[in-house]
This record gives C-alpha cells, sequence and structure tokens, in this order.
C-alpha cells in the first residue's frame, strides 16, 4: 500500500467504519464520495491506525491516510480519561466510559503537532469545527501551542468564537507558552473584553486569578477594563487578590504576583475599594489570603480598614477567620497593618476564641494584646494552647500568662494612650513625629517577642 501514492486508500478496509455523521451510512471500498466532491457533514472514523497517527504525531502515515484530493473532515470518537456511571435503561447503571466527538484538527492543535495540522488544513479540514463543543483554536491556546494557533487563525478559524462552557479562546491562555497564543488572537481580531457566557469573565479576570502578570499586562496595553465587572460583581483587582497558594511552598511566589497584579491594575486605574454583590473590597480578599504586602499597597491607596461586608465583617475580621493555609504567610504581618490604619480592635470577649485558632503565630498575638492597656484574657486561657506549643514559644507565653488581670508596663500604657489620641490620623501622623527611629518602631507595634 506504501508504494500506491497516487491512488486514493482502501478506505472500507484502511478506516474501517466511515459513515455520514447524519445519514449514518456505511460506504463499502471505493464507494465513498468524499474522494469526488467536498461533503456537507463530516464522516465518523473509528479506525485506531488513524488515531494512532494522530496522537503519536507520526507524519509520514498520515500523508498516506490523506494523499491530495481526499478530505480530512473526519469525526473521531474519543474516550474520557475515568469511566462514569451511565444509565442505560429505568433501573439500570453500569459503569462506562463516556464517548466524545473530536477531529484530527482537534488532536493535532492540543499536542502541538504543527505540520500535520498543516496536512489537514490542506486536505479540507474545517478550522471552526467543533463537535464536542471546543474549536481546535481552544485547544491551541489552553495547550499554550502558539504555532499551531497562527495556522488555524491564517487559516480563518474565528478568535471569537465561546465554546461549550461560554468560554472564548482568549479566556483558555492560561499555560505556558499562552502569552504568544493570547498576541496572535489579538492580532486577528479578538475582543479584548469578550466576555465568557455564563461567568461574565473578561480575560483580564481570568489573568488576574491565575497570576499571570505577563498577561495581564499585555491586555491592559492592548485596552481592557480594569474595572469590568463580572456577573458576581467581581473586578480583576478583586480576582486578583483572591488569589491563594496551593501548599506553603508557593506561599512566596504566589503573593508575589498578586502584588504585582495589584500594581498593575491600580496603576491602570482599577478602583481600589471596588466591592462585589456581598460588598467584599480587595482588602476583604487579601486579608483572606493572607497576602501582607498586598494590604499595605491598598492601605496605602487611602481605603477604609474598618469597610463592612454584607455580613457585618471588616479586613480584621477576614485576617483572623482566614485558612490556616495563611499561618505560612505570616499573619502577624497583616494585622499589624490594620491596626497602625485605625483598625478597630478585636472585641474582647473573643480574644480567647482567637488565642486558640492563632496560638502558633504568637506574633499575631502580641500585636492584638499590644493595642489594650490590659491583658483581656480569664486565667484558665492556658488551657486554649497545646502544650507542645507552651514549649515551643515558651517565653512568649510565660510573659503573657503572668499578665493575665496584671497591668501592663508604664511604657506600654503610653503607648496605648498616644495610639488612642491620634485614632483615626495614626497612619499618617506617626511617622510626621520627631522620634527616634526606635521610639516610632515601638508605636506602630513592633515585634519583641514577648509582654511587658
Amino acid at each position: 500500500m506504501p508504494g500506491r501514492r497516487n491512488s486514493p486508500p482502501h478506505w472500507g478496509h484502511r478506516l474501517g467504519c466511515l459513515r455520514s455523521a447524519s445519514a449514518c451510512r456505511v460506504w463499502g471500498p471505493r464507494s465513498c464520495p468524499a474522494w469526488e466532491a467536498p461533503q456537507r457533514s463530516p464522516l465518523l472514523c473509528r479506525d485506531m491506525a488513524l488515531q494512532n497517527a494522530l496522537y503519536t504525531g507520526d507524519l509520514a502515515w498520515l500523508q498516506e491516510l490523506f494523499p491530495p484530493h481526499s478530505t480530512a473532515d473526519l469525526l473521531l470518537e474519543s474516550r474520557a480519561a475515568e469511566p462514569r456511571w451511565i444509565s442505560h435503561q429505568r433501573g439500570l447503571w453500569s459503569l462506562t466510559y463516556k464517548e466524545e466527538l473530536t477531529t484530527p484538527l482537534h488532536v493535532a492543535a492540543s499536542r502541538g503537532h504543527t505540520e500535520i495540522l498543516r496536512l489537514l488544513l490542506r486536505r479540507r479540514a474545517r478550522p471552526d469545527s467543533a463537535p464536542g463543543g471546543r474549536t481546535a483554536l481552544h485547544e491551541a491556546c489552553a495547550a499554550g501551542h502558539a504555532a499551531c494557533a497562527h495556522e488555524l487563525l491564517v487559516a480563518g478559524a474565528d478568535p471569537n468564537i465561546p465554546d461549550q462552557d461560554g468560554k472564548r479562546p482568549l479566556h483558555l491562555c492560561g499555560a505556558a507558552g499562552s502569552l504568544e497564543c493570547a498576541e496572535l488572537l489579538l492580532r486577528f481580531g479578538a475582543k479584548v473584553d469578550g466576555r465568557s457566557e455564563e461567568e461574565e469573565e473578561t480575560p483580564l479576570h481570568v489573568a488576574a486569578r491565575l497570576g499571570h502578570v505577563e498577561l495581564a499586562d499585555l491586555l491592559l496595553r492592548r485596552g481592557a477594563c480594569s474595572n469590568a465587572r463580572d456577573a458576581e460583581g467581581w473586578t480583576p483587582l478583586l480576582a486578583a487578590c483572591d488569589a491563594r497558594c496551593t501548599s506553603p511552598a508557593d506561599a512566596e511566589a504566589t503573593t508575589t504576583h498578586c502584588l504585582q497584579l495589584c500594581r498593575l491594575l491600580l496603576s491602570a486605574g482599577a478602583d481600589a475599594d471596588a466591592a462585589d454583590q456581598d460588598r467584599r473590597r480587595p482588602l476583604h480578599l487579601a486579608c483572606r489570603r493572607g497576602h501582607a504586602d498586598v494590604v499595605e499597597l491598598l492601605l496605602s491607596c487611602g481605603v477604609s480598614a474598618n469597610a463592612m461586608d454584607y455580613g457585618g465583617h471588616t479586613a480584621l475580621h477576614y485576617a483572623l477567620q482566614g485558612p490556616a493555609a495563611a499561618l505560612a504567610q505570616g499573619p502577624e504581618h497583616t494585622v499589624r497593618a490594620l491596626l497602625n490604619h485605625g483598625a478597630v480592635r478585636v472585641w474582647p470577649g473573643a480574644l480567647p476564641k482567637v488565642l486558640e485558632r492563632w496560638c502558633t503565630s504568637p506574633r499575631t498575638i502580641e500585636v492584638l494584646m499590644n493595642t489594650y492597656s490590659i491583658m483581656q484574657l480569664p486565667e484558665e486561657a492556658v488551657g486554649l494552647v497545646p502544650p507542645e506549643t507552651l514549649q515551643k514559644y515558651h517565653r512568649f507565653y510565660s510573659s503573657l500568662l503572668a499578665l493575665v488581670r496584671q497591668p501592663r508596663s508604664l511604657q506600654h500604657l503610653s503607648r496605648c494612650a498616644l495610639r488612642a489620641h491620634l485614632a483615626a490620623c495614626l497612619p499618617h501622623a506617626l511617622p510626621r513625629l520627631p522620634l527616634p527611629a526606635r521610639l516610632l518602631r515601638y508605636l506602630q507595634l513592633d515585634f519583641e517577642d514577648v509582654l511587658y
């Protein structure tokens, strides 16, 4: 068969079952009219040899399977990676693989087989075909294969078609190599603020949520709206501030990307205090995720440390009720920044609960306790701290428990009096006082790892 390159292959034997997707007619050897005229409906192919050649990138074999004047406008049946329970009759279920439709063009685009993709396009593969809900351009952009995306766009692929989830190709540019894909899409007419159909997200929302600084910068330079709102009222800045760490190891990188994104968005005119439908603000979300540098940035923009969401929670509540993962990012810095910008202190009756939750972060407890003139803890507070934690931070907890219901030092009382006198102007007035640097740090609740 390889020696007969000039004659079309026997598709009845070579590709197995080929049938019209609309009429389901089975074509015999040499009887398929695909070689004579373009088909209105693609042909369904179940041949494993063809699929193996596509998935492995065997260009030579595919050139044999698709000689000149043939068509690559085919449908392939693929199985999902995981089996699912499917009901065939009422009360009868079976565990089976869900079959999905795709095309050779989709397979080539998703795997970055550029030469194969060119061959398929020359053999009349339709660039905007989407039998499974996505076009080949979606697949190429999701995988970050810029060369494949370029071939599809040159062949006329529409950069603004939504997939089955309502997302355009530009929404899928989140993988490595996707920046070049995004540049191509914008060059070929993709809408920079095109929205997904259900979430109403713009590509800038997606870039901010994924921490993709370079992509966000590209979109903003191309005119993306920095204050666009999705279906829940989220702006890209809210999405950036809600970036979460998947593990303690990536905490620093996540915070760094979050800070860079926030600076970028704010410089582009993003509203630092824009609230969503639940009145949650960027400061609330940054506190919940423990992004202390972002909290400092937002506070420096003049946002209120005491703004409440619909549930009555302030930024300090978010910081103290955040997930345990925030512990790796130093919640004490977030709490100190809020208190130094006039945040209302924790109700004394809630301090035992805070101690129990954050006892493994003694500096968080320290900075909170240093805003009170008297230690607002019951004598049984020692039972709230596990013995191993008491032993690990013996010096700090010994000083804390020794001050329960006891007066604080005169120096500390003077600090409390001065901070109370400055009140709302605290963050602006303190740095302007002609004080030694060490004293200024003390007034700003510098950490000492012991209580006096």
